[in-house]
């Protein structure tokens, strides 16, 4: 079975900087467009930032452009979140999955943004 293991989350001041990690199972991992997702208290999960299977091209929800950045290393099966500039509404359990959210959704990680 597919697992996604998302860390790097934490307590951070508003301006502060983070970098998530997901690593996935499998060998599905290098052909699939790989996304960040954030999920806030009483909204719905959105897609943050997407790389397609390359690495070539980006996609970012334009409350992250410019701040944050998405990456990823086919050779371990792993996707990166860059974010800074953070500000309290960056505040979010986050979540990694592909294009369409076609996996098991892992257990997220925690990013709280407070003074």
């Amino acid at each position: 079975q597919v697992q996604l293991v998302e860390s790097g989350g934490g307590l951070v001041q508003p301006g502060g900087s983070l970098r998530l990690s997901c690593v996935a199972s499998g060998s599905f991992f290098r052909i699939y467009t790989m996304g960040w997702y954030r999920q806030a208290p009483g909204k719905q999960r959105a897609l943050v930032a997407s790389i397609t299977s390359g690495g070539s091209a980006n996609h970012y929800a334009d409350s992250v452009k410019g701040r944050f950045t998405i990456s990823r290393d086919n050779t371990k099966n792993t996707v990166y979140l860059q974010m800074n500039d953070l500000k309290l509404e960056d505040t979010a359990v986050y979540y990694c999955n592909t294009d369409g959210s076609l996996l098991a959704w892992g257990q997220g990680t925690q990013v709280t943004v407070s003074s």
